[in-house]
């Protein structure tokens, strides 16, 4: 009976164990990867201070940034995305953008843009079998953090400089009940041209909250300022996460998070926990089964030699 118990719980330690290892080595490496079927669409709103000619103009503004993989020129290592981008005074039914001849005037900016990037760094990818011909070369992060983000300095890609900047982690704040990781990038005095062939002047504050287990982005906060090459203001715009985009992050990342924290953390604990005593557990009881078979194993019995004989 003893060697039957010893046994099992042997078995089971040592199962736990090789668990707890499998969800601590391989685990990560199979699930801290981007996703080769993405398809957002993120919302941001504000106000927009926009130049008539004369004066600064105020009005609201939309934001939408939509963002699909390519899952036939992606592959294990490498994510490809297309991405456009709208940004629209938000009068009457605009949707997620409005075309360049709109006869109420509403479009500001609409762009598009390809690019690839590391499915596990979110670093960008430049290799030419990824992207088209024309795509325009990207330095950094751009869609996302990494996994596993840490509290230090990232270089976050900024379409309007065309390069890389630092993205400065500043401090830690919850979006939505979710811890996230605040980093700011911040351009000052940047040459920019402010609409084809015209040059001008660029400032603008980037807060980025990032979730950081997933890397994934749960607000953005933007601040610019463009103005002419001699200083006159010609746009001041704000943005943000609407209400429901903050919502509808925190759900698409909370389970993900949970997921990721029972395979990586809370599995190997349990399997580590409880398998090593298991395991000495039923290792000491096959031990001790044994040497007890050992001390009452049968013993040869002494016959009488006869008389005379040897």
């Amino acid at each position: 009976m003893r060697r039957k118990v010893g046994a099992g719980l042997a078995f089971v330690g040592g199962f736990l164990l090789v668990l707890a290892v499998l969800a601590q080595v391989y685990a990560p490496g199979q699930l801290m990867r981007t996703p080769l079927d993405v398809d957002e669409t993120t919302h941001l709103s504000g106000t927009a201070q926009l130049s008539d000619g004369e004066s600064l103009v105020s009005t609201p503004v939309n934001a939408v940034s939509i963002t699909h993989t390519d899952s036939a020129k992606s592959d294990d290592d490498v994510a490809v995305f297309s991405n456009s981008s709208c940004l629209v005074k938000a009068e009457g039914d605009v949707g997620n953008c409005v075309s360049s001849d709109d006869p109420e005037n509403r479009l500001i900016s609409a762009t598009t843009d390809n690019f690839a990037a590391d499915r596990v760094s979110g670093i960008a990818v430049n290799d030419p079998k990824y992207l088209p011909a024309d795509a325009q070369p990207h330095e950094g992060l751009i869609n996302k953090w990494p996994f596993e983000s840490e509290k230090k300095t990232y270089p976050y890609w900024s379409g309007d400089l065309g390069k890389a900047i630092p993205a400065v982690y500043d401090h830690t704040e919850k979006v939505e009940g979710l811890e996230c990781y605040v980093y700011v990038a911040t351009v000052t005095d940047a040459a920019i041209d402010i609409a084809e062939g015209v040059p001008g002047i660029l400032n603008s504050t980037s807060t980025i909250y990032v979730e950081p287990l997933t890397g994934a982005i749960q607000n953005q906060v933007e601040h610019i300022e463009q103005s002419t090459a001699d200083g006159n203001p010609v746009a001041i715009i704000d943005l943000e996460f609407t209400p429901d985009q903050l919502k509808k992050s925190h759900d698409d990342v909370a389970p993900k998070v949970s997921q990721l924290n029972l395979l990586t953390k809370t599995v190997p604990l349990i399997g580590y926990l409880v398998g090593i005593p298991l395991l000495i557990i039923g290792l000491g009881l096959l031990f001790l089964s044994r040497r007890n078979n050992g001390d009452t194993g049968v013993k040869l019995e002494k016959k009488p030699v006869p008389a005379g004989a040897r």
